[in-house]
């Protein structure tokens, strides 16, 4: 079967540039690359093709020859630079590595040199705050030990002895990466000598040992905005991790919890408070004294007969909202009590009531005249 023009096989012109060739190749070698076609039988053939074509056309002597005489230019000992007998394209593994970063630079951490870092930015922290209610009520400043990274002071955070300056690592000429044939593919990995930073200390300083930070205990006043509820994050920008060799330090992040309450609930900026009332304060009505998340009191007038789980309002006695966007509401539930440990005194009176309510109870006569025409309707 005839060989394919290589320009053809590369989708290109044969004035096409060196940049239009290789662009040209890095297309057929994306679409055909056997990992990414494991479906097509015809890919690896292709693939094949397309960097022995490539091969040819990067070479500005190989190139000139094909322009000239073809194929046959590498046929019958004429070798167009160097290529052996039969296989104009050499290794077909040299071409494909031209373009290898174009093609996995995403994969392998970036392309040519990109794990290379000098200073590599310190980690963010996390801090777990707890507070009471009352305290996301009024807002406060708290100080907290967060446990952290700084940078050495010996060193000056370079982490060479002295405060000297590194040296480009001689294994992978401060690329931060090496390249190693494999077979048909070249694997690109991150410098062992280096771990991917491009530079060597050949003094490290003793305090940190190289790394240029060390190990420390901080105190930090936080400013904890009222109205915060739990979840809220606060960023505390340049407090993190010190970086790596003097690089940027990282962020810390304050996370909020806040702690049940004994007396109030809350739900977003509503507070909800639970009042235990006397039965014949309940039947009775009359005006109760409850307490407000600012350390206040507050009067609320009962209505006579009132029931259990009636609910009144109190405006804008609830929390604030945490950017300033007014303040929740407090409701009082009513919880009515029925008495307990009654004297015998106590017990005739209530009896002595009991036989005078007849009409004082319209739920209750309410739910036995539904209760007796349901039995009414089961007997006929």
């Amino acid at each position: 079967m005839a060989k394919r023009d290589y320009y053809d096989v590369l989708g290109v012109g044969k004035g096409a540039s060196a940049d239009e060739i290789k662009k040209g190749y890095r297309k057929k070698a994306k679409e055909f690359h056997p990992d990414r076609n494991a479906d097509n039988p015809d890919a690896e053939s292709k693939f094949k093709e397309a960097n022995e074509a490539y091969e040819v056309l990067k070479d500005a002597n190989k190139k000139a020859a094909y322009d000239q005489y073809g194929h046959a230019a590498f046929e019958g000992g004429m070798s167009g630079g160097g290529a052996g007998r039969g296989h104009p394209g050499g290794d077909f593994s040299s071409a494909f590595s031209d373009v290898f970063d174009d093609l996995f630079g995403d994969f392998m951490g970036g392309g040519r040199g990109g794990g290379r870092q000098r200073a590599a930015r310190g980690s963010d922290l996390r801090y777990n705050l707890r507070v009471t209610l009352e305290e996301a009520y009024s807002g406060l400043q708290k100080t907290i030990q967060v446990p952290t990274s700084v940078s050495c002071g010996s060193c000056d955070g370079s982490g060479a002895e002295g405060g000297a300056e590194p040296t480009t690592c001689p294994t992978c000429s401060g690329m931060g990466k090496v390249r190693a044939q494999q077979g048909f593919f070249t694997v690109e990995r991150t410098c062992p000598s280096c771990s991917g930073l491009g530079q060597i200390i050949k003094n490290p300083c003793k305090t940190c040992g190289g790394v240029g930070r060390t190990e420390k205990d901080r105190s930090l006043a936080v400013n904890i905005p009222a109205g915060v509820e739990t979840g809220t994050r606060i960023r505390l920008a340049g407090e993190g991790e010190a970086g790596l060799r003097g690089g940027p330090t990282g962020d810390l992040y304050i996370f909020i919890d806040v702690a049940k309450h004994k007396i109030f609930e809350r739900e977003g900026t509503n507070l909800f408070c639970r009042v235990p009332v006397s039965m014949t304060a309940a039947a009775l009505g009359g005006d109760i004294e409850v307490p407000t998340i600012d350390g206040g009191r507050s009067r609320v007038k009962i209505p006579a007969g009132s029931q259990s789980g009636r609910q009144m309002r109190l405006r804008s006695k609830g929390m604030p909202a945490l950017r300033g966007a007014g303040q929740g509401d407090m409701f009082i539930e009513l919880a009515v009590e029925t008495p307990v440990n009654l004297t015998s005194r106590q017990k005739e009176l209530l009896k002595e009531f009991d036989d005078l309510s007849e009409d004082n109870s319209p739920e209750s006569s309410s739910f036995f005249k539904s209760v007796k025409g349901f039995w009414d309707s089961m007997k006929s």
